[in-house]
């Protein structure tokens, strides 16, 4: 990669890193519904209007339905979850805990996907990161009750992404990604506007919680979105994807730095762990070596982390016919 595409790459990961902070930092005085809500529908703003000046919203009506379901599944429910767990633990630890989505991917592709059944060190991959989140459950939130449901509202939510992303390759291979990730996000947003509607603040918000959730749905959502399908055009996706691992890095230095958030061994050594575990689980391969043919690309989901290209589908409405179908991206958090 050029000098360029490593500055988007680096950026990209530093945004979805950040998504943790904004949400901590929205916490203070807006309600987990609300934050998710926000994000929804200000990511919504940005990726329609870019996704309909590529033409890649024609079809989509056709399968709204689907459309909601995914929505619910891989951004309302996930971005939701994500605010209720952080209400009880650190940003840090929920960027690390999002991470295991490529393992729930490994796991449920035993029953669901022939195509990306792990053996080999993929399998390995998923023993090191179910350690990892086993250390992290454990040891950093195992002294509290209300934590310990935290990070399991985390866990779910990395779920819902690998769920997700199994729908986003066999039900919507025939769109172009940036389409289905903005349909996703105007479903979203319709499925949380009665429950926001019962979740306005009773007093003022102040600045700081306003501004980072407007940063977390325009920045850290929508603009995110947009770099990375620039970089899936520039480098292709299997570079791409390495923001996937570099992510939860970035949300532990911010934990630490900007919100005085305690770092400890088992937060290191339970973000060793599901990092390179999922990388392992979703590439298959170790770092430096070629991948193997019969996996030519990561495991994947649609929103946030877990690598993968879908399979060639024959050209559909809303098509890009000039570039083979891809995932609907990674989500971040």
């Amino acid at each position: 990669m050029d000098r360029r595409s490593w500055t988007l790459l680096l950026i990209l990961a530093a945004i979805w890193g950040a998504s943790y902070l904004f949400i901590k930092v929205g916490l203070r005085d807006l309600d987990p519904v609300m934050i998710a809500f926000g994000r929804i529908a200000l990511a919504a703003l940005v990726l329609a209007p870019l996704a309909a000046s590529r033409g890649a919203l024609r079809g989509l009506g056709e399968t709204a339905s689907l459309l909601f379901l995914l929505g619910a599944v891989q951004a309302a429910a996930p971005f939701l979850l994500i605010a209720l767990g952080e209400q009880e633990i650190s940003s840090s630890l929920a960027g690390i805990l999002v991470a295991s989505a490529p393992i729930f991917t490994a796991l449920l592709a035993i029953w669901v996907d022939r195509d990306e059944r792990a053996e080999g060190l993929r399998l390995v991959g998923i023993l090191a990161g179910i350690v990892g989140v086993a250390v992290l459950l454990g040891v950093d939130l195992g002294g509290s009750r209300a934590a310990l449901l935290g990070g399991l509202a985390i866990i779910l939510a990395s779920l819902g992404y690998a769920i997700g992303g199994f729908m986003v390759k066999h039900r919507f291979g025939d769109f172009q990604p940036i389409g289905v990730a903005a349909g996703v996000m105007v479903a979203s947003t319709v499925l949380l506007l009665p429950a926001a509607a019962f979740s306005l603040p009773d007093d003022g918000v102040a600045l700081g919680p306003l501004a980072s959730v407007v940063a977390l749905g325009v920045v850290g959502t929508g603009v995110a979105f947009a770099l990375f399908y620039e970089l899936m055009t520039t480098v292709g996706p299997a570079r791409t994807f390495i923001v996937t691992y570099l992510a939860p890095a970035f949300a532990v230095v911010y934990g630490a730095t900007l919100l005085d958030e305690e770092i400890t061994a088992a937060t290191i050594g339970g973000l060793v762990l599901i990092v390179s575990g999922s990388y392992l689980a979703a590439e298959g391969r170790i770092p430096g070596r070629r991948r193997p043919v019969a996996s030519a690309a990561p495991l994947g989901i649609a929103l946030p982390p877990a690598p993968s290209e879908a399979h060639r589908a024959p050209p559909g409405p809303g098509r890009d016919r000039s570039n083979p179908p891809r995932r609907a991206g990674p989500g971040a958090s």
